[in-house]
């Protein structure tokens, strides 16, 4: 054996060909997926975990096309809403016809109808990338939306479709009536799904994908024709979104017109860009942090969407490559071994931004309490803390609050901008 295959075999270990390194991850991932429902025990808990996982599959799905493919869709919800209405009428045909289906295959039917449509629409929507594909998949996502309020006999109508995931077989044991059951069933699919997707990105198919996003007309020119890598990218993205939509279909048994319209195409598109377009977990950073916005922080505000606007707008202003960008761009200080040079100065600022954060959403808050509030009701609570959102003071206090602090982070700025210089600065093994 030669040096280099000693060394490449003392790189990859006792893990058959893949070294552990790669696979500490996902052995990470397994651990947390089994655990979260001993942590997170109750059913409002494991609904919104769920979501989440379902939004993740979504979410990575985009980012195969978007991210991978370099096309941007503003119609990608039809491929999971088709899976979805497909897998709601399978779970029906199992429990009216008597189709032996297990319910932990449904998602792959979902992913296959799925996969239909995207081979269907993309032989002709990925001739081109850029805007025209982006014209073509809005066309093409408002035509099927406004079909879904039409052909009633698929879609059901403005009412919908629904259906029982309890009245297909006993799978060892487990009817599915338990959302821990259905929980586990979700994570499953979410750890097949990411690896397929992750390994996927890592195949020529995928690499070729990077080539054409990045200068199509050199890959053309090396032979690799850039209308047929969209179209497999397209395919690929279209099958594992109709995964999404199978398991939205078994957690909440139920698929409208919401589920394939403009809105939910915005809303992954936003969740994709949040979480950063660029980094294969930047969409599941995305997807987690949209899902507790929309969940947890709905609960308690009534403009939460306005927050998730804002965090959006300010993400892609001051960092394009999203919150896995904000992670990535600590490596090379970590790798230099100065990261602890940031330390004192986000210390410092971490109290005035903190402050800053709170009073401008109590800023926020008042107006809107003061301005949509019943007669009558002029007390309003924040913070633990009960005052008229009418009066002058509150409002006052709060926006004394939030310049000064702004005041703050900005001379503090400087003292951030030199640690950082000198944190970067140097070469990495030196």
């Amino acid at each position: 054996m030669s040096a280099l295959g000693d060394a490449e075999a003392a790189r990859r270990g006792k893990t058959g060909g893949l070294s552990l390194s790669a696979a500490a991850p996902w052995l990470i991932a397994i651990v947390l997926l089994a655990g979260l429902p001993f942590v997170f025990t109750g059913g409002a808990a494991l609904t919104v975990m769920n979501q989440m996982a379902i939004t993740i599959i979504f979410a990575l799905a985009y980012n195969m096309l978007l991210g991978q493919g370099g096309m941007l869709s503003f119609g990608h919800a039809v491929y999971m809403g088709l899976g979805g209405f497909f897998c709601v009428h399978l779970m029906n045909m199992v429990e009216y016809d008597g189709l032996l289906l297990p319910l932990p295959l449904l998602p792959l039917f979902g992913g296959l109808f799925g996969l239909l449509f995207a081979f269907i629409i993309g032989s002709f929507s990925t001739r081109r990338a850029g805007t025209v594909f982006a014209m073509i998949s809005l066309g093409v996502g408002e035509l099927i939306a406004s079909l879904s309020i039409i052909v009633v006999a698929f879609f059901g109508g403005e009412e919908g479709v629904s259906g029982d995931r309890t009245m297909g077989p006993v799978v060892a044991g487990f009817d599915f009536a338990s959302q821990k059951e259905v929980y586990y069933l979700t994570a499953a699919w979410l750890f097949v799904s990411a690896l397929a997707m992750f390994l996927y990105s890592r195949t020529p198919v995928g690499r070729i994908a990077n080539a054409v996003r990045d200068n199509e007309e050199r890959a053309e020119f090396l032979g690799y024709s850039q209308r047929y890598v969209r179209w497999i990218s397209f395919c690929a993205s279209g099958f594992f979104a109709g995964i999404a939509g199978g398991l939205f279909a078994i957690n909440f048994e139920i698929l409208t017109e919401e589920n394939l319209n403009l809105a939910t195409s915005g809303s992954i598109l936003l969740i994709t860009f949040l979480g950063g377009v660029g980094f294969f977990l930047g969409p599941v950073i995305g997807a987690v942090v949209f899902t507790l916005l929309q969940t947890v922080l709905s609960l308690y505000t009534e403009i939460w969407a306005l927050y998730v606007g804002l965090l959006f707008v300010l993400t892609v202003m001051f960092f394009p490559s999203g919150l896995a960008g904000v992670f990535a761009i600590h490596v090379r200080p970590w790798q230099l071994g100065k990261i602890g040079l940031l330390a004192s100065p986000y210390l410092k600022m971490f109290v005035p931004a903190l402050l800053f954060v709170f009073s401008a959403a109590a800023v926020l808050e008042i107006l809107f309490h003061a301005r949509h509030a019943a007669i009558g009701e002029e007390q309003m609570s924040l913070f633990g803390l009960t005052f008229n959102s009418h009066g002058v003071w509150p409002l006052t206090i709060a926006i004394i609050i939030c310049v000064a602090s702004y005041l703050i982070l900005k001379r503090l700025a400087p003292s951030l901008k030199e640690a950082w210089d000198e944190a970067n600065h140097g070469e990495v093994g030196r």
